[in-house]
């Protein structure tokens, strides 16, 4: 199945929907409520049905989509595959004009996090595009990452999933393990930047979801890093669904990694 093409083409159809409204205005009307749990603005719809426009094109027996406002929809005879969507994210970015957000989109031959063997990220504000493939390795706009890993102290960590409270109340905890700190607005970016060593690590705030993080985390693991939720369970175990949240740390090695959870644990 040409997953990337597909990922192109949807690329292109929310751009055009990014065009069609241009306004703050427009683009954070709120029209309801998403299954996911957060405000269903216009341009989190218009993304989203762009995307099912897509996906029911698609030549395929079946499987089932995990979206942001949609919840879980049976494309044809349904079966083991999933298809994991988050339209926006880094939504308030997107609604603002701030160019850091991103289609978050990732493929599964079942329903855990270990099944994602496809993750496909695209940057709207810098136009990067990242890839993924299960056992194949992880790629930024073609070439291969991995030859620039993070660096063995953090000195640079992305807290995401954030609001004022929560980073005041958890940023004393990783005094001493962190140098520096970047707050960006986009999980799934973040994460990507870490697997191109840009970052040492990254950590959710908020419980994250499997929309949040399912294409990022294969590229992080596709280039030999650690990524682990924080709220106990096993990552590769979490079910690619709606319902399961937690908070996430990732860094470059399984000790930064761990250690980074730790702290935020108390």
């Amino acid at each position: 199945m040409p997953w990337l093409e597909l990922c192109r083409g949807l690329v292109r159809d929310i751009r055009d929907e990014l065009e069609r409204m241009p306004t703050r205005e427009e683009r954070e009307e709120v029209l309801g409520q998403g299954e996911g749990g957060d405000e269903t603005t216009r341009i989190d719809a218009a993304a989203e049905q762009a995307a099912l426009r897509r996906l029911e094109a698609l030549d395929v027996p079946g499987f089932k989509l995990v979206s942001e406002e949609l919840g879980e929809k049976v494309f044809g005879s349904g079966g083991p595959m999933r298809v994991v969507l988050d339209p926006i994210d880094g939504s308030i970015n997107a609604k603002r004009g701030i160019p850091f957000f991103s289609v978050s989109l990732a493929v599964a031959a079942g329903d855990r996090m270990r099944d994602v063997f496809f993750g496909y990220v695209y940057d709207f504000g810098s136009g990067e595009e990242w890839t993924a493939r299960r056992g194949e390795g992880a790629w930024l706009n073609g070439e291969p990452l991995g030859a620039e890993k993070p660096k063995n102290e953090i000195e640079l960590l992305a807290f995401e999933a954030t609001e004022t409270t929560k980073i005041a109340e958890m940023a004393p905890s990783v005094v001493g393990l962190a140098k520096r700190m970047r707050i960006m607005g986009s999980l799934a970016l973040s994460l990507c930047h870490l697997a191109a060593g840009r970052l040492d690590a990254v950590c959710s705030l908020k419980p994250a979801r499997s929309i949040d993080v399912a294409a990022g985390q294969l590229l992080v693991r596709e280039v030999g890093l650690a990524v682990e939720f924080v709220d106990g369970g096993s990552f590769l175990d979490s079910e690619l669904d709606l319902e399961s949240r937690s908070r996430l740390a990732a860094a470059g090695t399984e000790e930064l990694c761990r250690a980074l959870s730790d702290r935020l644990k108390g």
